[in-house]
Formats: structure tokens, C-alpha cells, sequence
């Protein structure tokens, strides 16, 4: 009789959560949330950015009417800066936040973290990148000494488990059989 192995799969997507200076008090509640909605914290740091830093994170929000609030409130105290993991990172993050504006976010999205936590339009409380894209480099820029490397998806993870993985553990494998130590640790 043939063991059939289901084909395994590589689920891992990257996103950079931030919660903001006005609910940092609400860490390890946000924390709880984030980790019962199936996501792994993979790096956090608590830091504290000066306005200029703010201005180049949300660079691309430059010559919009609400920038220099936003590199203030940004600045005005620490942050939490997370990466978050699992499938579908990004898009599950964005929808467990709701809408930028949280007042938006208490009629359409009642449950999401910015209807929950936010306060106005600009106080929404926490950050989420919007695109793979925007998350590496965000994810950069928070954490500039990750290691961002793309990890393979489709048949390229296949490849890559077929190639390096499997060989090495029924290498492995079969020499612990061959052996049958007392004590296998």
C-alpha cells in the first residue's frame, strides 16, 4: 500500500501593523485580538519616531491636507510596530481594521479594530499596509534589519520542498530508523 502525501503549501504573507500613540495603553489587548485572528507576530518593536521619520514613512500622503496632523499625531508618542504572518496577511488585516476612518468604521464595519479603537478621522488608531509592496518596504523601514526575502509560492515552493526539504529529511529519517537510538533527542 502507497502513503499518498498531500502536497504542502507555503502560506506565509508579510504586513506591518502599527498600533498608534493614542492607544498604546491597549497593546496587549490589540495583541490578543491580533493573535486570535490566526495571524504570528513575527517581529515587534515599541519606538518612539521624531517627526521627520514620520514624514518619511508617510511620504507618499506628502501635499495632502492632513499630513503635517498626521507626522505630529505619528510623533506625538510611542508606536508598536509589528510584523504580522499568515495567508492572506495583508487583505486579513485590512478587513480586521475597517475603514482609515473610524467614525466611517462604527456604521459600516462596527466590529473592526478602528471603530473599536479609533477615535476621528485622523485618531484611527492603528496602521495596516495596503499592498505587498507598500508592506516591504514599510516593513523595512520599521525593522531595517529583516530579512525580506521573497518566499516562494506555487510551483516554486514545490520545487523548492522537492529539491532541498524532502531529500534532507528522508535522509535524515531513514538514518534515525537504521539506528533506532535509546533516546532520539
Amino acid at each position: 500500500m502507497e502513503v499518498v502525501m498531500p502536497e504542502p503549501q507555503i502560506y506565509v504573507e508579510r504586513t506591518l501593523a502599527i498600533i498608534k500613540p493614542d492607544i498604546i495603553d491597549k497593546e496587549e489587548e490589540i495583541e490578543d485580538i491580533i493573535l486570535r485572528s490566526g495571524f504570528h507576530i513575527v517581529q515587534k518593536r515599541k519606538l518612539q519616531l521624531s517627526p521627520e521619520q514620520c514624514s518619511n514613512f508617510y511620504a507618499e500622503q506628502f501635499g495632502k491636507v492632513f499630513f503635517p496632523n498626521l507626522t505630529a499625531y505619528m510623533s506625538s508618542g510611542p508606536i508598536v510596530a509589528m510584523v504580522l504572518a499568515r495567508n492572506c496577511a495583508i487583505s486579513y488585516w485590512k478587513e480586521l481594521l475597517g475603514p482609515s476612518n473610524s467614525l466611517r468604521a462604527r456604521i459600516t464595519h462596527a466590529h473592526s479594530l478602528r471603530a473599536f479603537y479609533g477615535t476621528d478621522e485622523l485618531r484611527n488608531g492603528l496602521h495596516g499596509s495596503l499592498s505587498i509592496s507598500s508592506a516591504e518596504k514599510e516593513i523595512r523601514f520599521m525593522f531595517p534589519e529583516a530579512i525580506l526575502e521573497p518566499i516562494p509560492t506555487g510551483q516554486r515552493a514545490r520545487d523548492y520542498l522537492n529539491l532541498y526539504v524532502k531529500p534532507t529529511l528522508l535522509a535524515g529519517l531513514t538514518a534515525l530508523c537504521k539506528v533506532k537510538p535509546p533516546d532520539p533527542l
